[in-house]
């Protein structure tokens, strides 16, 4: 009798190398605030200079969001992503050679260039790999690896700090970068008729449709329709982006400085919400499709896990700013922050939902809002701390925040997709944005002349 193994489907393999991008770009981007002190005092940095060049990266990733998405909608994940890593790896691996601060923020610039745009690059690049139903866990746990690299980043960089050296750890996360990049182009195709591995099974079960790639490719961006159906999710990443960049800056000072905990305690303590954030990412997408493949409606299964999970920060982080024993402190954050990422996948899932082929620009536009939350929130905070001089108020408003946004995640709704309002103005017979003025009046003539059965003699 014969047997045979079980073949390990494509689109789980290009989900293994995604997932491992994720992770080592996560690390690559936090890098710096544990080698911090120790460049600081090898450089004779100030703290303002070294403010300087943590802040560097933020700007460019915010405003490569929808850049970088709607190159990948035009030229294909593959080329886009290639080039995207080549530049983070390798200005990963010139910050182990940089002798100035200048060079530091420049390097830190080109870094915020590269992962800009990665993120929305590896939005789009699911678009054609993974179902419907599969999208949630897609996204939850590709975002698990990058809490996880997060997590591992403070062991794992001092360890090459106290074996060799600041510059050690930088230039080996930039060569493990670059030969990500070689793996990746070795793996990954736009789509799955481009992949020789692919069964015919594996795409019906994806629901590919030969030649969409393509056509998507040659399609033209629909600015206002994206903007229309998206600026809600926006505004909700923004709502969950805030209260993300207060646990990624000021976690450590406030665990230190508001509770007292010594340096052994602070690195158990600080590591635990982000190992939290790893459960709950890969939570949150299995929930949301699990209840899609249940009850069949994508609305329910998509703004049901947002409330919940920005519910569940919420009623978590206010005891926490009452709490008076500093381990309880602790445990509510972390509950607050699984809760927190449990919303994570499934906002990078709307823009797969809503965009279709465009989902590349969709998720750019949407992770702008956690790019402007990363710019404002740890100022914010920061100057709420100095004025107050108390974590209680800017936590407060963190909160309120969070409840802003269980309310706007009512009325997103996923099932209202750009390419629906396409395909409804083509059946209408209204022209599609990007269209020309001098072809949408042409348009306009034949579509009122085609219900004649005779032609409209000029005569008459």
């Amino acid at each position: 009798m014969q047997t045979h193994k079980r073949r390990v489907k494509t689109r789980h393999i290009i989900l293994a190398v995604m997932c491992l991008m994720y992770f080592i770009s996560y690390i690559d981007r936090v890098n710096i605030a544990v080698a911090g002190p120790i460049i600081r005092h090898e450089m004779g940095l100030t703290t303002v200079q070294l403010g300087l060049v943590f802040s560097a990266f933020a700007y460019p990733y915010a405003f490569m969001q929808v850049i970088g998405g709607w190159l990948s909608d035009k030229y294909g994940p593959k080329l886009v992503l290639t080039v995207l890593s080549l530049i983070w790896g390798a200005a990963t691996l010139a910050t182990g050679f940089a002798g100035s601060v200048a060079m530091l923020v420049a390097l830190r610039f080109a870094l915020g260039i590269g992962e800009g745009g990665a993120f929305p690059t590896a939005t789009r690049a699911f678009t054609y790999w993974m179902p419907v139903a599969e999208r949630g866990f897609a996204q939850g746990i590709t975002h698990s690896f990058a809490r996880l690299g997060g997590a591992v980043t403070p062991p794992l960089v001092l360890a090459v700090v106290v074996a060799g050296g600041w510059r050690d750890a930088f230039i080996l996360l930039g060569v493990a970068s670059l030969a990500w990049t070689v793996l990746y182009l070795c793996v990954f195709t736009n789509s799955p008729e481009q992949n020789r591995r692919v069964t015919p099974e594996e795409t019906a079960e994806i629901g590919y449709r030969a030649g969409d790639c393509e056509r998507a490719k040659r399609a033209a961006t629909p600015w206002r329709k994206l903007i229309r159906r998206m600026w809600l999710v926006t505004f909700v990443d923004f709502c969950y982006g805030w209260l993300l960049w207060v646990y990624l800056t000021w976690l450590p000072s406030y665990l230190k400085e508001a509770r007292g905990f010594d340096l052994k305690q602070l690195a158990l303590f600080t590591a635990l919400p982000l190992l939290a954030g790893v459960i709950g990412d890969t939570l949150g997408g299995v929930v949301s499709d699990r209840l899609y493949k249940r009850t069949g409606r994508l609305r329910f299964a998509r703004c049901a896990v947002l409330v919940v999970g920005m519910g569940g920060s919420l009623v978590f982080l206010l005891p926490m700013v009452s709490a008076t024993n500093p381990l309880m402190a602790v445990l509510y954050l972390s509950a607050s922050f699984f809760f927190l990422e449990i919303t994570n996948p499934v906002l990078w899932t709307l823009p797969l939902d809503i965009g279709g082929r465009y989902a590349g620009t969709a998720g750019g536009m949407m992770n702008t809002g956690f790019g402007v939350a990363g710019m404002i929130s740890p100022v914010v905070f920061g100057y709420l701390i100095e004025t107050t001089g108390s974590y209680n108020v800017p936590f407060t408003i963190s909160a309120c925040l969070l409840g802003v946004g269980i309310v706007a995640a009512f009325f997103i709704d996923p099932a209202r997709t750009v390419e629906a309002d396409e395909e409804r103005e083509r059946l209408e017979g209204r022209p599609l944005d990007g269209m020309p003025a001098f072809m949408q009046a042409g348009a306009a003539v034949r579509l009122e002349r085609h219900h004649l059965r005779r032609p409209l003699r000029w005569w008459r």
